[in-house]
């Protein structure tokens, strides 16, 4: 009885982190919250900056004309490097919403990865989920990869991978992200640091 207990517990963990869109998981804890934290290379502090960065730069963008009716684009951010993935209909959307990110205070590099398009469907986004599940669940059974220390964001099948990685967990992270079928390209949005 014990076992399954065990069993059913890392299955529900296991699912909540794959169906998590980021690697912070609150599941209705403060130390499980806390757990995923401590293990960022982030200080709490920086944590706190990036959400609050993430916040700005939607709302700024949200100011631009056209882009709730008529473009898709999303906003992670990640020790102050912003990635802006989605579609624009547009090039000077596209350089709208880059100029409006890159006048956020905190922001210290932009990554403008918004395609020049007609927002994907809802079956290519449910596509994406699919694809960030089957990635993590890869990336969380590879010791290589430290899957707490990095953020997965998968657009239109394209991986983008965001971090403070060593070269080596940059170089495994980018590998298992590479064999998962469907994934069409994969693009390093991280900064390297020393290897311990």
């Amino acid at each position: 009885m014990l076992r399954k207990g065990r069993i059913l517990g890392l299955s529900i963990l296991a699912t909540l982190i794959l169906q998590s869109g980021c690697t912070l998981v609150a599941v209705g804890t403060v130390g499980t919250a806390a757990t995923v934290s401590a293990n960022d290379r982030r200080t709490v502090g920086t944590q706190i900056d990036d959400k609050t960065t993430q916040s700005r730069v939607r709302s700024a963008i949200n100011d631009i004309a056209g882009i709730k009716d008529d473009a898709a684009v999303s906003v992670d951010v990640y020790n102050g490097q912003v990635l802006l993935t989605g579609q624009a209909p547009t090039q000077a959307m596209i350089t709208a919403v880059e100029s409006a990110s890159k006048s956020i205070p905190n922001v210290v590099k932009v990554h403008n990865q918004i395609r020049l398009a007609a927002p994907i469907p809802a079956s290519s986004t449910m596509n994406d989920v699919w694809l960030s599940s089957k990635i993590k669940t890869i990336m969380i059974a590879d010791n290589d990869v430290p899957l707490f220390k990095l953020d997965i964001v998968v657009e239109d099948s394209e991986v983008f991978i965001m971090g403070l990685l060593t070269k080596t967990e940059a170089a495994a992270a980018v590998e298992a992200a590479r064999n998962v079928e469907g994934v069409t390209k994969v693009i390093r949005v991280m900064e390297l640091v020393n290897e311990n």
